[in-house]
């Protein structure tokens, strides 16, 4: 339990005396050794945990992933385009919040002491309740720079026109890289001239644990790379998708739609997606119950799929199955297709995004200016 959050906090010291990158934590199989894998900079952000006793650092670790889970369902919701109807108030948010704990990305993220509903809090709060460009972008930036596959929510500042908000994101990543590099030269150099491309360091790409694209082609290749032809070109074919959802959102003036189009795009395409990564399931499942395309047969359709790939805890079973295969046994075929769902469930979260209509004529540019005039991201506030 909670073993990455004492990676966090063992491995943080030694961004000041090295050795960050030779920390390894011993476990159990099927992984008996964790490292630190994200930049030095993530160090200095984990390195007041080493401060404080064990159990007061899971307490506040906790407590803190689950008032980010409200802050994400809070978010989300607030920007859900309004419908004809429509009610919003702490009602909903309580209850995707308390559902939230159900989903498996969630409950593991959880178990694990892992980050990611920190970063998802910090991103879409950015961008929700920030009222300057700066703000907004400094917030983004910094998510990206503890853990670099946020970066994509710079995506969501550029759809949405926020120039200045993308350049203090960019500004930001720049300078906290900077700063890593000021304090620790050696471990910095290491991790970004080697390391950062390292996926056999971070684990087995071909897991189920791994719902990333390269790791379900990587099951169906048994146990290739999932690299090469076929995933240049079953990249091309995802990235087509998510770019007609993501234009489609801009045109609607879909704020949330454009989010989650980018984030869900990020998490297809990286080269590794733990199970746990996928927190960014909450904000999808609530643009699907309640978007307006929300009475839609597909909506519908998407939303019991991601229910039932992530409420049934699907990718736990099936890596307990795969963790009694054979070595160097041929990848069951069924295997593989169950654990697909992730990325299968974002595909048509795609498609749900990018085959819906345009509501209105006209509605293009209405939906810029929705997205331009919202209190939270007024353009105005870009001069901030």
């Amino acid at each position: 339990m909670t073993l990455d959050l004492r990676v966090y906090r063992e491995a943080s010291p030694l961004v000041l005396s090295g050795g960050l990158y030779d920390y390894q934590l011993h476990t159990a199989p099927p992984i008996p050794l964790l490292p630190f894998t994200y930049p030095p900079f993530a160090a200095l952000v984990f390195l007041p945990l080493s401060r404080l006793p064990w159990t007061v650092t899971v307490c506040l670790w906790q407590s803190a992933s689950v008032a980010a889970l409200l802050v994400m369902a809070g978010c989300a919701s607030r920007l859900v385009p309004p419908t004809p109807m429509d009610t919003r108030g702490r009602s909903r948010v309580l209850l995707w919040s308390a559902a939230g704990l159900w989903l498996e990305p969630v409950r593991h993220t959880l178990d694990q002491g892992q980050v990611n509903l920190l970063l998802g809090a910090l991103i879409l709060g950015g961008v929700t309740w920030l009222r300057t460009a700066a703000g907004r972008g400094i917030a983004v930036g910094v998510a990206a720079a503890v853990k670099l596959t946020p970066v994509v929510g710079g995506l969501y500042l550029l759809a949405t026109r926020q120039w200045r908000a993308a350049a203090w994101t960019v500004t930001t990543v720049c300078g906290a890289t900077a700063l890593g590099w000021l304090i620790a030269p050696k471990e910095s150099a290491r991790y970004w001239s080697a390391l950062v491309m390292d996926t056999q360091r971070m684990g087995l790409v071909w897991s189920v644990r791994n719902q990333s694209l390269r790791g379900v082609l990587s099951r169906f290749l048994d146990h290739g790379p999932g690299s090469g032809m076929t995933w240049w070109t079953a990249l091309t074919v995802v990235t087509v998708v998510a770019t007609l959802a993501l234009w489609n959102a801009i045109r609607c003036g879909d704020r949330l739609g454009i989010m989650i189009a980018v984030e869900l795009y990020g998490l297809v395409a990286c080269p590794i997606s733990w199970s746990h990564h996928w927190v960014w399931c909450l904000p999808a499942m609530i643009w699907l119950a309640h978007g307006p395309q929300r009475q839609w047969l597909l909506s519908r359709v998407t939303l019991a799929a991601w229910v039932t790939a992530t409420a049934t805890r699907l990718v736990p079973l099936l890596s307990r199955t795969e963790d009694t295969l054979p070595s160097g046994a041929p990848y069951p075929t069924p295997l593989a297709w169950l654990g697909s769902a992730y990325v299968l469930c974002a595909v048509l979260t795609f498609l749900t995004l990018g085959l819906r209509p345009v509501q209105a004529a006209g509605h293009e540019q209405a939906g810029f200016a929705a997205v331009r005039t919202r209190p939270s991201t007024d353009a105005r506030h870009d001069r901030g």
